[in-house]
């Protein structure tokens, strides 16, 4: 793609930032800010929907049902977003073909943010009966396609900018955006829940965290569109290390690298929902303790989240990024292997509970980390930018997806031991994968 061809293919707002930003040598830092930003403002919305799928949804969406059984529904709908992904990235990625990156990027975060405000705007179960349902599924739906399409290279932009001895620390920087999305997310819901009544809570107050997001992702798009036209992206892109790449060759040529490249991060991705939205719905279901109240502790959790990413890329550029992550599979397994022994400390005790939470987000951060993209430099430079996507939308997939339901209903019907032993499933998956994969781990 020539300067030329970027330029008309590009939308009026990248077009002026590629104008402003002609002259100007990005350093490593202000992409990370950058990157750090976009990804926050995803994961802002990712959360919102998934409390929101606890404390709201059951109630609005599925009153019908039993409270088990209407969460159960709702993370239902709350898997179609991982199942959506995938294709977004089909979709999208021929948009970036054919328009270009920016183009790509302002559909994708004006779907995500629009469909995350018109939840706000949906009227429950009791006004329309089940159109309510079907419209929440059709705007979950939306928000995994534009997930799928917000996958921007920035990230992989960001590890070729970095020196090569601090690629484990620029390799975290952008897994900072999760703990500041949860803690965005977490603090609103823990303020509302915790100064309204839960008739207004259910009626209206639910629903402002959601208005929120077409904000903030307006604010990540220009954030993103000024590092997209820089011209180190447009180089990169010119080179092949950032151009999109259609799946089937792709699938042809690197089909077990992706298959591999999606199971490394299965350890992190299934501890991601089980000490984030799963551990919301137990307690809101199973014992007499504060949503709101546990919302502020996960917010706790997620500090510890954040510190330990960034121990992570200190960790890992000492001992390489493959032994980090075999460590870190190791440490969740003896985490699930410990969850599965000794269920009753997290089902009758709060300082358990909190335990668990407290303990369960150090080690995510500690895996998650490093986790995204690890096997992407074994692909092709044609073939890199569209199979780290790929990569991450099947182990968001597998790992992740269907997590809350899983662990939810095995819980309910068989005890908490089951979430210990889905958890170490995952674990093991990983050290399976990094065992196929033996050569040292590189960022793009």
């Amino acid at each position: 793609m020539t300067p030329d061809h970027a330029l008309a293919s590009s939308t009026p707002l990248e077009r002026d930032a590629r104008l402003a930003m002609s002259d100007h040598k990005v350093a490593p830092g202000e992409i990370a800010i950058g990157v750090v930003i976009g990804r926050a403002a995803e994961y802002f919305d990712f959360f919102v929907y998934g409390i929101a799928s606890v404390l709201v949804f059951p109630k609005v969406f599925f009153p019908f049902a039993s409270p088990l059984q209407g969460t159960l529904y709702s993370f239902v709908v709350f898997a179609l977003a991982f199942i959506a992904r995938p294709i977004g990235s089909v979709i999208f990625m021929m948009i970036d073909r054919r328009h270009g990156r920016g183009v790509k990027l302002t559909i994708a975060l004006f779907l995500l943010g629009g469909s995350t405000m018109l939840i706000s705007f949906l009227p429950g179960y009791d006004h329309i009966g089940a159109s309510a349902i079907w419209l929440l599924a059709a705007l979950r739906i939306g928000q995994g396609l534009a997930l799928g399409g917000a996958w921007d290279g920035l990230a992989s932009l960001l590890a070729l900018n970095a020196p090569v001895e601090r690629r484990g620390w620029y390799a975290m920087m952008p897994q900072l955006g999760a703990p500041i999305g949860f803690m965005l997310a977490s603090l609103l819901f823990a303020f509302f829940t915790m100064n309204l009544s839960e008739a207004d809570f259910i009626e209206w107050g639910w629903r402002y965290p959601f208005f929120c997001a077409f904000t903030i992702n307006v604010v990540a798009l220009f954030a993103r569109l000024r590092l997209v036209a820089t011209d180190e992206f447009t180089r990169l892109i010119e080179k092949g290390r950032l151009e999109p790449a259609p799946f089937f060759p792709l699938l042809k040529a690197h089909g077990e690298d992706v298959l591999i490249g999606a199971l490394v991060p299965l350890a992190s991705f299934a501890l991601f929902h089980l000490v984030t939205i799963f551990p919301i719905s137990w307690i809101t279901l199973f014992t007499q303790r504060s949503a709101g109240e546990f919302l502020l502790v996960q917010f706790g959790g997620a500090i510890l989240f954040a510190g330990a990413i960034v121990f992570s890329g200190l960790m890992a550029d000492q001992i390489g990024r493959r032994m980090h992550l075999i460590i870190s599979a190791g440490l969740i397994a003896a985490f699930a292997v410990a969850s599965t022994i000794a269920p009753i400390v997290i089902e009758e005790n709060a300082v358990g509970q909190t335990v668990y939470v407290l303990a369960g987000f150090t080690l995510l951060g500690l895996a998650y980390g490093q986790a995204t993209g690890a096997v992407s430099s074994r692909l092709g430079a044609r073939y890199r930018y569209t199979g780290a996507a790929l990569m991450a939308d099947l182990g968001w997939l597998l790992g992740a997806g269907f997590a809350p339901l899983v662990a939810l209903g095995l819980s309910a019907k068989f005890g908490l031991a089951c979430v210990g032993l889905y958890l170490l499933s995952g674990a093991i998956a990983t050290l399976v994968a990094l065992s196929l994969n033996r050569s040292e781990i590189r960022q793009m």
